[in-house]
């Protein structure tokens, strides 16, 4: 094995050292032209997936629960966001004009994306969004420092994309910022708030449940 492969897997290890990983499973239908790939198919005529979506979340510490975080917490503001995606088509806001208007006049759902609605662009949105709203949300259950570790995308049953931090941070992939994701209105109408993304665009935070501790009862020893 390389050296060099030897060391990014090490790395890797050590930066999970101390951790614990939970996964939570989301699905939705959605329409799309990847644009510029090599399938002609593909790049050239609006098809659909059945999408899969593994979010990873990791944490050096339990909560009260003995949780790393309350997998009922993600049916709140992350689910809805990543329910915006089901049965609606996404598009590139740098594809033709004509195209997007189009997309507009005859789907109500749909999502205006600053980069290609690919498996890879899918899984750093989708890692981006839901670490937006962690950072805005305040815990109340004694949760560690939990932060969002991967995202999968499956796009097929024998296809899936990866992503981690880095590859968020990188410009080089394309820049992720919450005022270019842009939903419709139907979209949002169909939200618990429909204002939930302009707050999180305007660093509202969102407040988790309070929640009373107790204890488990014991019986006492005779």
């Amino acid at each position: 094995m390389p050296d060099e492969l030897i060391y990014n897997v090490r790395s890797s290890c050590r930066s999970l050292i101390g951790r614990m990983l939970i996964r939570k499973l989301f699905k939705f239908e959605n329409a799309h032209i990847v644009r510029n790939c090599t399938s002609d198919r593909c790049k050239r005529s609006i098809h659909g997936h059945s999408y899969k979506v593994e979010l990873l979340l990791k944490a050096n510490k339990l909560d009260h629960g003995q949780m790393v975080y309350d997998f009922g917490l993600l049916k709140g503001v992350i689910k809805e966001l990543y329910d915006s995606f089901d049965h609606a088509i996404c598009f590139w806001q740098d594809d033709s004009p004509e195209y997007i208007q189009a997309c507009k006049q005859f789907s109500a759902r749909w999502v205006s994306l600053p980069v290609s609605p690919s498996a890879e662009q899918f899984s750093r949105i989708f890692f981006y969004l839901a670490q937006q709203v962690l950072n805005s949300t305040i815990t109340q259950n004694g949760e560690g420092d939990v932060e969002v570790y991967s995202v999968i995308v499956h796009e097929t049953d024998t296809g899936y994309a990866q992503s981690f931090i880095e590859d968020i941070e990188n410009p080089q992939m394309g820049q992720l910022h919450l005022q270019d994701i842009i939903f419709s209105e139907q979209v949002q109408t169909e939200w618990t708030d429909a204002l939930m993304y302009e707050k999180l665009k305007q660093g509202n935070r969102f407040k988790n449940p309070q929640v009373e501790i107790g204890r488990a009862s014991c019986r006492e020893r005779v």
